[in-house]
């Protein structure tokens, strides 16, 4: 360790109130947080502490001006008992690409890692071992310049906690796509993961929700044509044989860590997998012909999810035979056995913790 962070640790643990059996997503922390702040030149104060409450000003810019972007990762315990994360340091640089569009300072890889490792250490415990678990860890920075006037912030927090979680997603999706509001567009954010791209659809996904949908499927800004992703994942389509995933060139989809191994993980098979843009005619027409097979998420909480309704325009395509979906399943075991240590790991993916 190259980091010197400082360590206190919780006088009382919380672990012994909680059922890891029956863990509702994003309900309960972990016993500690790591903390750095940015002081307008350099990232100090790196420490651990017990997880609570932070003081804050009113006039805290992140509030005020929405300077806050994050990260979701998790930790997975081997039937050894070690520690893995999967491809941390592709979520480290995504958060400094993250920061960079939105005027911030970028996280050093050794605050960000080192922090992460001596975080997991300390609350290694909390890391659930039953099947489908995780420990799911939240890095994340935001403005706290207390001043109000329309500039980036000169200083900032990093902060990661961490919580125990079962699956996100417990039965396959429906969603509807969307043809009055937009997620993103083009010279926009929506490659960045901050905080508002995610508040700014609330509203139309309650929408969908209150109609039966668990989630959006979002179409491009300029023409509600070209499919670009759910409210949390990469979206994956099978035609006939091919699997086709919506590109990342336009910068208006997030360029998801999980989608990118689903594309190797197909590849390195023989699956023929293209990234280019698709229509949503082109998803109707395929359904009609019966040559869509499969349609899938691809995300950090979702891992691999199964969709299996598309409403468009009035128009329900109701995928059938689930248990059957030859790509789907593959990549989803694929997925859980590389990032639990039970599935060798081709591409160098996984990142022990000693």
């Amino acid at each position: 360790m190259t980091l010197e962070i400082a360590v206190e640790k919780a006088q009382n643990s919380r672990i012994d109130q909680v059922d890891f059996n029956n863990i509702q997503f994003g309900k309960i922390f972990s016993d500690h947080q790591f903390i750095a702040e940015y002081d307008g030149e350099k990232w100090t104060k790196t420490r651990i502490v017990p997880y609570g409450n932070i003081s804050l000003s009113p006039a805290i810019s992140a509030i005020h001006y929405g300077q806050a972007i994050f990260e979701g990762m998790k930790a997975y315990k081997t039937a050894e008992g070690g520690i893995q994360l999967f491809r941390p340091q592709d979520n480290w640089k995504r958060l400094n690409r993250s920061a960079t569009r939105m005027g911030m300072p970028e996280i050093p890889e050794e605050v960000f890692m080192e922090g992460l490792e001596e975080l997991l250490r300390v609350d290694e415990a909390w890391i659930p071992t039953t099947k489908g678990s995780a420990l799911y860890l939240r890095p994340f920075m935001f403005a706290t310049d207390d001043f109000i006037g329309v500039r980036p912030s000169d200083t900032y927090k990093f902060i990661i906690f961490s919580c125990p979680v079962n699956a996100y997603y417990n039965q396959p999706l429906k969603v509807k796509a969307e043809t009055e509001y937009i997620r993103a567009a083009e010279g926009g954010v929506g490659s960045a993961k901050c905080a508002g791209n995610y508040g700014a659809v609330m509203h139309p996904t309650r929408e969908a929700q209150r109609q039966g949908f668990n989630q959006i499927l979002w179409l491009d800004s300029k023409e509600h044509k070209f499919l670009e992703e759910t409210g949390t994942t990469n979206i994956f389509v099978r035609i006939g044989d091919k699997l086709v995933t919506p590109s990342t060139d336009k910068h208006t989809i997030l360029e998801g860590i999980t989608r990118d191994s689903l594309i190797q993980l197909s590849r390195s098979w023989g699956i023929e997998v293209e990234e280019r843009d698709i229509s949503i005619d082109e998803l109707v027409e395929a359904f009609d012909k019966g040559e869509l097979k499969e349609m899938f998420g691809a995300g950090t909480a979702a891992t691999v999810a199964q969709i299996e309704l598309v409403h468009y325009q009035g128009k329900d395509m109701q995928l059938t035979n689930l248990d059957q979906w030859e790509y789907y399943t593959r990549l989803k075991n694929a997925m859980e056995g590389i990032k639990t240590g039970s599935e060798a790991d081709p591409f160098n993916w996984v990142h022990k913790v000693y």
